[in-house]
């Protein structure tokens, strides 16, 4: 009797659920998937979703680490955009930073990648580190230093000098007209990082049968494989490559930091890091520093949501 009951059950389908009970269903059956990925999600959430949404509540307080934050609004923003002259001056510099080396470092890691992919793979492999050792190098600083050094004994000086072109050494990193430019140069040279080994894997994942198929449906040439084939293919690592060029783009400051000091002369190369860490690092007006890394916060997260939409039309 026990038998026929069991065999005339039918199972439970998914219409006959409600949500919840569908979603606690799927997790008891895929409980050992999250139980390997519990521990990234833990961490996750603890270092990183957790800091934001702290940071989105002291942005509304006046907090400086030793008495009790104290709920001030939206004045911390309005000081941002009405009074701090500071920060609308990082803010213009970071846009100029990054509409210049976000677009330029993703597109040359991307190029750069495919030309390393068409070499032999001895000759890759020795390519590659030459174009990635930059960006994980730390003289990079010291050998622009030395290239443009203040001083006649700078590379740059001093055949300036030499071939009578100037009379004194320039001060580079002192003349808020050399400022900006060098500090682009300097960070797209260290921009081929990760983005560029993922471009390179992206690429050599790519199923060779496509482009011959590719070819009998009337591909003719290499920028039409480019384009319908091999970019389609690579939307992970294209998508990848673009948050993390924002990411650089928007969070420089080191490098100027580096050259030029904090801050850097007449405020030229002033970013909105610079001012996040002038006010939370050194002055600790945590809750004014929270808004300033909410408003960066936000035009990243801006940013990326553009760059999403536009490599959705990617082989379209």
């Amino acid at each position: 009797m026990s038998k026929k009951k069991a065999s005339s059950e039918k199972p439970v389908s998914r219409k006959d659920m409600t949500r919840w009970q569908w979603t606690w269903k799927e997790m008891k059956r895929n409980k050992v998937a999250y139980l390997m990925v519990g521990p990234f999600v833990i961490l996750f959430f603890i270092f990183t979703v957790l800091p934001v949404l702290l940071s989105m509540v002291l942005s509304l307080t006046d907090f400086n680490m030793l008495q009790f934050p104290h709920f001030k609004g939206l004045s911390n923003y309005t000081r941002l955009f009405l009074e701090d002259e500071v920060f609308l001056i990082a803010c213009k510099n970071t846009l100029i930073f990054a509409s210049i080396t976000g677009p330029v470092s993703y597109f040359m890691a991307l190029i750069v990648a495919w030309f390393i992919n068409e070499l032999p793979p001895k000759i890759r492999a020795v390519v590659t580190l030459i174009f990635y050792a930059p960006s994980i190098s730390g003289a990079v600083y010291m050998i622009w230093q030395t290239l443009f050094s203040s001083d006649s004994y700078g590379w740059i000086n001093a055949t300036l000098l030499n071939l009578g072109i100037t009379d004194t050494p320039i001060l580079f990193f002192q003349n808020e007209s050399w400022v900006m430019p060098l500090c682009i140069v300097v960070a797209l040279w260290t921009s081929l990082g990760t983005a560029f080994l993922a471009f390179i894997a992206g690429l050599q994942g790519v199923d060779t049968s496509q482009f011959e198929a590719g070819a009998v449906d009337g591909v003719k040439n290499r920028w039409q494989e480019l384009w319908y084939i091999t970019l389609p293919n690579m939307k992970p690592q294209l998508m990848f490559g673009a948050v993390l060029s924002i990411t650089q783009s928007f969070g420089f400051g080191a490098v100027v930091t580096a050259l030029c000091g904090f801050p850097s002369v007449n405020y030229a190369a002033h970013t909105i890091m610079h001012c996040l860490d002038d006010y939370g690092g050194q002055r600790y007006e945590i809750g004014y520093a929270s808004a300033i890394a909410v408003v960066l916060f936000a035009i990243m997260i801006t940013s990326n949501t553009l760059i999403k939409k536009m490599l959705s039309k990617v082989g379209q």
